[in-house]
């Protein structure tokens, strides 16, 4: 959750006397925080170029990126090489999958059972080994500097597709991927298109931030406090001439919006799956992220990121993936195969991918290293054909020998898949025209 930080000088706000201002956030209903995620700038929509929306034919209304941070390894899960030698082949054997020719490690038993409704390129690739770094390539599109200089995916899908309903745009299951720092951040398109931190829904006393209430305090309490927000206008112009505060009174009531909405609440009351629903994803953090995930888009929230995170497996790597693979392997195949059976696959774009893959040979403390020159993706959903490889690496999973795809060509897919076109041009706060992506094509193999 981001805190709201106004720029304004200690004494005065554009005329305003700051004990005024205190006065003004103390009316916000319960002290709802949310509104910081939707105002923390007031970034006019028309400095932004064109008005929030659709620009292309879409195939998807909602994208759900599942992020491997730390990194994978492609050789022990969807590209093994069982012919090379036993430093680059690893431990696991390989398990035929229920697409023809196609073999994945053999710690994803119920994967291999779903492969056809996967996509699964063999040939992510770029230059960067550094955990900041790809991370903010991968998630954005656009290569920069560790510190995120380019707006996430899922900030601009925020941004293109707005605040239309009674929940935020753009929601992170848990939260954000980090390493040093947060991940996946809105960088200048600001505050108000950062994504909504749902926290781990796997905890036993999990309650999502902002959508629960102290005891005792009802409905008909929350609305007379929603109707003092109203109630702000009446302070007069010198709160209606100040940008910031405009936008922390308008992002304000739809925080108390969602807070009184029925709707927000229910999607996010994984509590109320039956048990044997919730047991099918898997009692972890993962599986409960991803059922999350689906009651999010049911209710139309139109960019999740799970985050998965923990696979920088320097040492050991073996020890960490008889743990992890299991649950990532339930939590993931139970997921695609819900949205399949209540008919949202159709309309829900699946991604999976970390920031780099891992070096072809275990290393002498029996772990892979960072390795941004080849790495696995899978793709499903929104019109993806699945039960398909796409590209290919060497004999030793090192290098990309055929169709490689980059950063941009997956972000660029996920953007054409709503409807956005990713060479649409943005303005920054300091007036410099941006495009959002300046490289890539779209991963025309995944549709043909």
């Amino acid at each position: 959750m981001i805190d709201v930080t106004f720029g304004a000088p200690r004494g005065r706000c554009d005329g305003m006397r700051r004990r005024d201002f205190i006065r003004l956030g103390t009316v916000a209903p319960l002290g709802l925080s949310l509104a910081g995620v939707l105002a923390a700038e007031k970034t006019a929509t028309a400095a932004q170029g064109t008005a929030p929306g659709m620009s292309r034919r879409a195939r998807a209304r909602s994208v759900v990126l599942v992020f491997l941070g730390g990194g994978i390894s492609h050789h022990d899960t969807f590209d093994p090489k069982p012919e090379a030698m036993e430093e680059v082949r690893g431990k696991y054997r390989t398990i035929p999958t229920t697409v023809p020719g196609l073999r994945v490690g053999e710690l994803l038993p119920r994967l291999a059972h779903r492969m056809g409704h996967f996509a699964l390129v063999r040939s992510g690739t770029h230059e960067n080994d550094h955990h900041e770094t790809a991370s903010n390539w991968v998630l954005s599109g656009r290569f920069g500097s560790l510190f995120g200089d380019h707006p996430s995916m899922g900030s601009v899908v925020a941004h293109e597709t707005g605040f239309g309903g009674k929940l935020p745009p753009y929601v992170a299951v848990p939260r954000n991927p980090s390493f040093t720092w947060e991940l996946g951040k809105s960088a200048w398109l600001g505050g108000r298109h950062e994504s909504f931190s749902a926290g781990n829904p796997n905890d036993k006393e999990w309650r999502v931030r902002d959508l629960n209430r102290p005891s005792g305090v009802t409905d008909e309490m929350l609305a007379r406090r929603k109707a003092l927000l109203a109630a702000v206008d009446t302070l007069g112009g010198r709160v209606r001439g100040n940008d910031q505060l405009d936008t922390h009174d308008e992002f304000g009531r739809k925080a108390a919006e969602l807070v009184l909405s029925p709707n927000a609440r229910e999607a996010f009351s994984v509590d109320r799956e039956p048990a044997s629903v919730r047991d099918a994803y898997g009692r972890s953090e993962f599986g409960q992220s991803c059922l999350l995930a689906r009651r999010l888009v049911e209710a139309g929230v139109r960019f999740v990121t799970v985050n998965y995170g923990g696979w920088d497996h320097h040492a050991k790597i073996f020890d960490s993936l008889d743990k992890k693979l299991p649950e990532f392997d339930a939590g993931l195949s139970a997921f695609v195969t819900d949205l399949s059976n209540r008919g949202l696959l159709d309309e829900t774009l699946v991604l999976v991918m970390g920031e780099f893959g891992r070096t072809p040979r275990i290393n002498k403390d029996a772990g892979r290293d960072h390795w941004g020159r080849a790495g696995s993706l899978l793709f499903a959903g929104a019109g993806v054909r699945g039960g398909r490889v796409i590209g290919a690496t060497d004999k030793e999973g090192a290098f990309v020998t055929e169709r490689p795809v980059r950063p941009g060509d997956v972000a660029w897919t996920v953007y054409e898949s709503l409807g956005i076109d990713p060479r649409k041009i943005l303005t920054t706060p300091e007036g410099r025209p941006v495009e959002i992506l300046d490289q890539g094509a779209s991963i025309h193999e995944l549709y043909g």
